[in-house]
C-alpha cells in the first residue's frame, strides 16, 4: 500500500475529479486502508461543497471580525499540531488525524455563518453539515478515546434535550457498538450526536428537536444519510455505506426508539 506522504498531492485532484484513473485506484486503495486519510479526504469534500453549494450567498461577503479571530485560531492550531511531529519520524496516524479534525472543525465555524437559512430549506445542505460533524466528532474521539455506557447517554439526552429515549437494546446483534454521545450545533442550534461504530465503521445516528423533515436518503460527501421524522423530531442517521446496509441500520434504530 502507498504510503500517506506520496498520496498527499494527489489528495486535491482527488476530491475535484480531476485524476486519471490509475491514480484513482491508488487513491481508491489507501483510503480504504488508512482512517487518517479518509477523514482528510472527507473534510476536504465538505469544504468543496459548503463553498459550491453557498457560492452565491458568498459572494461580496466578509466575515464578521470574530469569525475571522476563530478560523485563524483554528488554522494556526492546525500549524501547531504539525509542528510537534519531528521530521525524522513519520508521524503516527493518530497525528495526522488531528489537522483534518481541525479542518472539519473549521468547516462547521464557517458554514455556521451561512447555512442557518440553509438548513431550514434544503435536506442536502442539512445532510452535508451534518456529515462534515459526524466525520469531526469521531476524529476527535480517536484522539481522545472517549466511551459512554448506555445509561450515561440516556441521562444526557434526557438532561441536554428533554428527550426520554431509550438506546436499542441488544444493539450488538447488528454488529452495533456504542461509542458515546455529545450535543452538537448545526445551523438552527443545538442536537443530539449518538456515535456508535457498525463492524468497526463509523455510524452517527443525530436528533433534531422541534424539526420536521420529509424522509429520505442523501448521497454525500461520500456518506448516505437517511433522514426520517418522529412527531416533532428529525432523526438523521450518517454512515460511510452500502446504500442496502444503511436502509437495515435506520430501520432497526427506527423500530428501536419508538
Amino acid at each position: 500500500m502507498p504510503d500517506c506522504d506520496s498520496l498527499d498531492l494527489l489528495v486535491t485532484p482527488y476530491v475535484d475529479g480531476d485524476i486519471g484513473d490509475a491514480d484513482r485506484r491508488r487513491v481508491d486503495d489507501h483510503l480504504r486502508l488508512c482512517a487518517a486519510c479518509h477523514s482528510r479526504v472527507a473534510a476536504e469534500r465538505a469544504v468543496r461543497e459548503l463553498v459550491r453549494t453557498r457560492a452565491p450567498e458568498l459572494a461580496g461577503l466578509r466575515a464578521s471580525d470574530s469569525l475571522r479571530t476563530r478560523c485563524s485560531a483554528a488554522a494556526a492550531a492546525a500549524r501547531g499540531q504539525r509542528s510537534i511531529v519531528p521530521a525524522a519520524a513519520p508521524p503516527s496516524w493518530r497525528a495526522r488525524l488531528v489537522p483534518y479534525a481541525l479542518a472539519a472543525s473549521l468547516i462547521l465555524v464557517v458554514g455556521g455563518a451561512f447555512l442557518y437559512q440553509a438548513t431550514d430549506k434544503s435536506t442536502g445542505v442539512l445532510a452535508a453539515e451534518l456529515t462534515a460533524d459526524h466525520v469531526k466528532c469521531f476524529a476527535m474521539n480517536a484522539l481522545l478515546g472517549t466511551h459512554d455506557e448506555a445509561r450515561a447517554v440516556e441521562g444526557a439526552m434526557l438532561a441536554s434535550f428533554d428527550w426520554q429515549m431509550h438506546l436499542p437494546d441488544h444493539a450488538e446483534r447488528m454488529g452495533l457498538e456504542l461509542v458515546g454521545a455529545r450535543p452538537c450545533l448545526y445551523g438552527e442550534g443545538k442536537i443530539a450526536h449518538i456515535m456508535y461504530r457498525h463492524r468497526g465503521q463509523p455510524v452517527s445516528l443525530f436528533m433534531l428537536p422541534r424539526t420536521a423533515r420529509r424522509a429520505s436518503v442523501v448521497d454525500v460527501l461520500g456518506h448516505e444519510a437517511s433522514v426520517w421524522c418522529v412527531g416533532n423530531r428529525t432523526f438523521v442517521l450518517v454512515t460511510r455505506e452500502a446504500r442496502p446496509e444503511v436502509d437495515r441500520l435506520a430501520s432497526f434504530v427506527q423500530a428501536a426508539l419508538r
